[in-house]
């Protein structure tokens, strides 16, 4: 078993710098997914509301005989529950289909500039973590002005803010942003959703000269830049490989080749149009 950096959040918790994804993992399959990363070694599981699979989540912590304390556990509010009355009763159902007595970071999924409620939302997460549920709140897909507001509006600054990142679309300035707030990164889609990123020439290249495979290639690219990162996959072998990454690095070299990656083309919905 390989052991996982953590990271600091702001509020001094630390987390897991490599963990576990569930998105668009189907709830049939979402216990068994999970049951072998926390055999392999994973112990931070990331899912949300929308995804419809937190029971199984839920159902492959209990029935891992992991302690409670050995595990961080992240869930999302859905944009349909926004505002501060909704956000107290999702959360409450969310709880409860994980079957936790508290969840470790619980983020506000898209801003939604459009419908203006993200303040009254993070009111109602500063809420429920004084109250002790949830141990850190923060935000996903947030752009800078989103984040300038909530910084000067509330008195909790988001430890982390979890949005698409991988070496196409490597979020350099909102990632400095971060950085100047004192605020994490946490990718998600790491791997551009593996199509044409993992049989690109230089990924390819550097996969032959580690012995790595391209997927484990883009995630240590992820670890050396500071990210949190959170692969999904249903598959074992990869689930596995995707955790088989702290045995190599990349060399200054190999960084600037994956910085010549980036065109800024998105995988998902721009958060700023998004809803």
């Amino acid at each position: 078993m390989s052991t996982v950096a953590t990271i600091t959040f702001a509020n001094g918790i630390p987390t897991p710098q490599l963990g576990f994804g569930t998105f668009q993992t189907e709830p049939a399959r979402t216990a068994e997914a999970v049951s072998v990363a926390l055999e392999t070694g994973y112990r931070s599981i990331d899912t949300a509301a929308v995804y419809a699979n937190e029971s199984g989540v839920g159902k492959a912590i209990a029935e891992s005989g992991i302690s409670r304390g050995e595990l961080f556990v992240t869930t999302k509010l859905w944009n349909s529950e926004q505002g501060f009355d909704s956000t107290l009763a999702a959360f409450d159902i969310s709880l409860t289909k994980l079957g936790l007595d508290y969840i470790d970071l619980y983020l506000i999924h898209w801003p939604i500039a459009s419908k203006d409620l993200y303040l009254d939302t993070w009111r109602a997460l500063e809420s429920i973590a004084e109250q002790g549920l949830v141990r850190s709140i923060g935000v996903s897909n947030f752009q800078p002005a989103h984040l300038r507001r909530l910084l000067a509006e509330s008195s909790t600054p988001p430890v982390l803010n979890q949005i698409e990142l991988h070496p196409n679309l490597p979020q350099d300035q909102l990632r400095e942003f971060h950085a100047q707030h004192g605020i994490l990164t946490q990718a998600w889609s790491p791997l551009a959703r593996g199509g044409a990123l993992l049989t690109n020439e230089t990924i390819q290249r550097l996969a032959a000269k580690h012995s790595k495979t391209p997927a484990q290639v883009v995630l240590r690219w992820h670890i050396q830049l500071g990210n949190v990162v959170i692969p999904k996959s249903v598959t074992p072998s990869r689930i596995r490989e995707n955790f088989a990454i702290f045995d190599f690095s990349l060399d200054s070299n190999d960084l600037t080749a994956i910085a010549a990656l980036s065109t800024g083309e998105r995988m998902g919905p721009d958060p700023d149009t998004f809803g």
